[in-house]
């Protein structure tokens, strides 16, 4: 795993590099700062950092890494998924890699033995239809979709009935990709979530957030409307192989106090890696911080 989330962070470790080319056993705070703000951490996520260091000029890794790794502590309170179906609701805006990133999950679903169906609520544009058709095919599982123009909500209902009908584990509804800005789409997602509810009490069980990583700090935006529309419960960053922005994660996770389950690293079905911190700060803190296999 390390391996795919150290290879996603490649063009962020490489924007590091010009202000840090050479690794040191320790680092100065100007030095941190100027990494830290190469990499997309926002400069009042890199204040916070440097305030909680020790009072050294000097900066140690064990020391950094302990207070990186604190923005992420909404990560250890991920909700179990107990319900059957466990309904999730796909957001997010055109482009953020949405209805690829609901073929990944449900993958990953499939691998663990799980019964998945897919749900394809997003009529609002006919090829996003097409593509999750495309991809339910591939991966040999089944699709509730229509036409487009169609009742997006009604899409979303039968897709719960019929997995609760059929015992399926888990339902994933993709949704159309939506701009924060506009109202009567905001109104459409929020009937979906009525909707779910009266297919399923309690559901959808998870709304999960499709973040555009080569966005960086511009997706804070966006995620704080869709927060507000209609509460997010966790986030996917897609995108993160194909930006130097890495270091946005910690100004996301400062901002929004949620979990980042996974993140994207490629295109296949395969190219979706569970966001693990300890890694992902380690493959960052590996570009400027010596070992003693360095030499």
């Amino acid at each position: 795993m390390f391996s795919f989330i150290k290879k996603s962070l490649n063009k962020t470790i490489n924007a590091i590099k010009t202000v840090a080319p050479q690794k040191k056993e320790k680092i100065t705070k100007e030095e941190l700062e100027n990494i830290l703000l190469e990499a997309d951490v926002t400069y009042e996520v890199v204040e916070k950092i440097i305030y909680y260091l020790p009072a050294s000029e000097e900066v140690e890794r064990k020391d950094l890494f302990r207070i990186l790794h604190s923005f992420f502590l909404e990560n250890e309170n991920v909700k179990k998924m107990d319900p059957k179906p466990y309904v999730e609701l796909i957001l997010g805006v055109n482009g953020a890699g949405k209805t690829t990133t609901v073929a990944k999950l449900a993958n990953i679903y499939k691998k663990e033995g799980k019964k998945v169906i897919l749900g394809a609520a997003d009529t609002f544009r006919a090829a996003a239809v097409e593509q999750l058709k495309r991809w339910a095919d591939k991966l040999n599982i089944p699709i509730v979709a229509t036409k487009q123009g169609h009742d997006p909500s009604a899409v979303a209902y039968d897709t719960i009935k019929s997995a609760i009908a059929k015992k399926y584990d888990n339902a994933l509804i993709d949704t159309a990709g939506r701009l924060h800005n506009q109202t009567n789409l905001s109104n459409e997602i929020k009937k979906i979530v009525r909707i779910c509810d009266k297919a399923f009490e309690g559901s959808p069980h998870r709304k999960v957030l499709i973040l555009d990583g080569t966005q960086g700090n511009s997706a804070i935006n966006q995620a704080k409307a869709f927060k507000e529309i209609v509460g997010i419960d966790a986030i996917i960053i897609t995108k993160l192989d194909g930006t130097a922005k890495g270091g946005a994660l910690f100004s996301i996770a400062n901002e929004l106090k949620l979990p980042i389950l996974y993140i994207g690293v490629g295109e296949k079905e395969d190219d979706l890696v569970a966001f693990d911190a300890k890694e992902y700060i380690d493959g960052l803190l590996d570009s400027f911080f010596a070992s003693k296999d360095d030499g």
